[in-house]
């Protein structure tokens, strides 16, 4: 009877062993990795790289495990480019949220995780997830955006015009034959004018990005836009359609500044073809290929300037038309020292204010008296055309950002 007994506790007691040890095995096996990684409402951590991300979105991962955040380091870049991205990362048990700055839109980013290792020692290999944020592409640097989607307004910051700095502008269709979308320049007296526009050029790296198209049924040459005409920036496409050019102004040593066209005729030449020895590429268009993009066509223009390498650069449609580099011009010319853009009008001659649809505002007295330049004759050079999605970055676009530019907005 004895020997039952103490059978039975023997049992029991081995019993009781093997339920706890049972328990404690369940939870050492507990298998570090991830539950979740979720960007918003978006799923990162699926089998292809998400999309529609939200630009402000914040990321969230979570461990099965809490996270020893000893070591752990997390990146966020650009694919197309590189550039990284400040983020913030809080680590909280189980759970690590990532909040990056405000990230661009259109664009494909790299999220890179390492150092990723459980309280316990359990470490995870390496973790990588690629996503493409909502909506178009635009890179960084944007100062001043103008949608023309039926007002003037500047959607990116507030160069904003007054309702009396609008003058004869419709809304029509757009590059994509959209109604509404961009804004209609009668070539009589159509203009827009936006004040305080000097803070937009004055800077050491530059891009302007704008949809145009011309109505050839204009007698005159075109002047698209100017602030200050040459004493800011100007851009003007030819009578005959045969070319157009930018007249900027450059900041100088000394507080100086000096003028210089990019000039983009027909049959342009660069350097090795007998053009100036500082203009270093240049895409020889015929007549007819100039006019076929400058008249009745909806042409996408960019300019770039870049203050570190002194170089400016024409794009149509994404494609490098010219280029030009200020370290070649001539020895002890002072454009050889050029640091950026800088806008050097004088009033009366010119007015601070871009005006849309003339080489300057209304308020500037230079060539009032010119029957090409002064904004009360009718037959003087009013653009004629249409404007649409015009942007100023300070920044200058590299060629891939100008291609994803182009092709997210074509």
């Amino acid at each position: 009877m004895r020997k039952l007994i103490n059978s039975l506790l023997i049992l029991m007691m081995v019993s009781s062993l093997i339920i706890v040890s049972g328990c404690n095995k369940d939870e050492d096996e507990v298998k570090f990795e991830i539950s979740s990684l979720m960007a918003g409402d978006i799923d990162l951590n699926g089998a292809s790289s998400a999309t529609a991300v939200p630009t402000n979105a914040v990321i969230k991962l979570m461990f099965s495990k809490e996270v020893d955040v000893t070591g752990l380091a997390v990146t966020l870049k650009q694919e197309y480019d590189n550039a990284m991205f400040e983020v913030d990362v809080d680590v909280v048990g189980k759970e690590v949220t990532i909040t990056p700055e405000a990230m661009a839109s259109g664009t494909k980013y790299i999220l890179s995780i390492t150092g990723i290792k459980s309280t316990g020692g359990e470490m995870l290999t390496n973790l990588e997830r690629s996503f493409t944020t909502a909506g178009g592409f635009v890179p960084t640097g944007l100062v001043a955006y103008w949608p023309f989607d039926g007002t003037a307004n500047d959607e990116a910051s507030t160069f904003d015009p007054t309702a009396s700095q609008i003058v004869a502008i419709t809304y029509g269709a757009d590059r994509k034959g959209v109604a509404g979308k961009a804004a209609s320049f009668n070539g009589d007296n159509s203009i827009i004018e936006v004040s305080g526009a000097d803070a937009l050029i004055n800077t050491t790296h530059f891009t302007i990005s704008f949809w145009v198209k011309t109505d050839a049924t204009h007698d005159a040459g075109h002047f698209v836009f100017g602030l200050g005409a040459f004493n800011g920036i100007q851009y003007e496409i030819f009578g005959g359609y045969d070319g157009s050019k930018f007249a900027i102004q450059y900041a100088l040593a000394d507080n100086k500044t000096g003028a210089e066209d990019m000039w983009f005729p027909a049959l342009a030449t660069d350097n090795t073809t007998g053009g100036w020895q500082g203009w270093d590429y240049a895409k020889s268009l015929t007549a007819d290929e100039m006019i076929a993009k400058l008249k009745n066509n909806w042409l996408h223009v960019i300019y770039t300037f870049d203050g570190t390498t002194k170089k400016g650069t024409l794009y149509f449609d994404g494609v490098k038309m010219k280029s030009f580099d200020f370290n070649l011009w001539a020895d002890g010319d002072a454009k050889r020292a050029v640091t950026g853009l800088k806008y050097a009008g004088v009033e009366p001659d010119v007015k601070n204010e871009l005006a849309f649809g003339f080489i300057q505002s209304r308020g500037g007295t230079m060539w009032d008296a010119e029957p090409w330049g002064g904004y009360d004759f009718p037959g003087a050079n009013h653009f004629k055309g249409s404007l649409d999605e015009f942007r100023i970055f300070h920044k200058a676009l590299s060629a891939q950002e100008v291609d994803l530019l182009h092709k997210s907005e074509k």
